[in-house]
């Protein structure tokens, strides 16, 4: 059994859940773990002088928690629950590859994480198109008057400039189909590799 864990992160508003979950249709044996489920509840996240909830840091997120859960599911997947869909593309020696698609805008930044990637993309967005996209979605707790300029777009450019170059970075201005188009391709490949390796140990 292989496991294959592809990271899918960047801005807010970038398109990052709704790849994933496309990705999740087209892929053999995949399943999706989201950063969002990993949230600490308000009364645990912390209030900056201005007022504003400072949840684009680590901080916000129970991290040990999410490592847990994504090395959990390495060691068992065939356990999760995964449907096991035959595609074109799945090969004798490939039914018992695994996909493991884990979203959300600070992966990269935790270095427990970054011992897990087999591939990994960063969504991007320029400032007006994110902010527009931020203006039409409904939070809970709803974005503060100054939120987006004061916190949320500052920690993006942030993590951002931290992310080491291997990043394979995607313009999330692009269609969805462009963007998934892209990113299947090339996990499509990265399975190829797989395959091969698979049929050089089994020869």
């Amino acid at each position: 059994m292989k496991v294959l864990v592809i990271g899918l992160g960047g801005v807010t508003n970038g398109g990052k859940t709704t790849l994933a979950e496309k990705l999740k249709n087209m892929l053999p044996n995949c399943d999706i773990i989201s950063q969002d489920d990993f949230f600490k509840p308000e009364s645990e996240v912390e209030t900056d002088e201005r007022g504003f909830k400072l949840y684009d840091v680590l901080d916000a997120l129970y991290m040990d928690e999410m490592v847990t859960s994504i090395r959990d599911w390495m060691k068992s997947p065939a356990s999760s629950g995964v449907v096991t869909e035959e595609s074109e593309n799945t090969c004798d020696n490939l039914k018992n590859v695994y996909i493991l698609i884990v979203e959300g805008f600070l992966l990269y930044n935790y270095e427990p994480l970054n011992e897990l990637w087999n591939r990994r993309y960063f969504l991007t967005l320029p400032y007006e198109e994110c902010k527009r996209r931020r203006s039409t979605r409904v939070y809970q707790p709803a974005d503060t008057p100054g939120y987006f300029d004061g916190h949320v777009w500052p920690m993006y450019l942030k993590y951002k400039n931290e992310l080491e170059e291997n990043a394979n970075y995607l313009d999330g201005t692009k269609s969805q189909e462009e963007l998934l188009s892209y990113v299947y391709s090339d996990i499509i490949q990265e399975l190829n590799k797989l395959r091969e390796e698979n049929q050089q140990i089994t020869s």
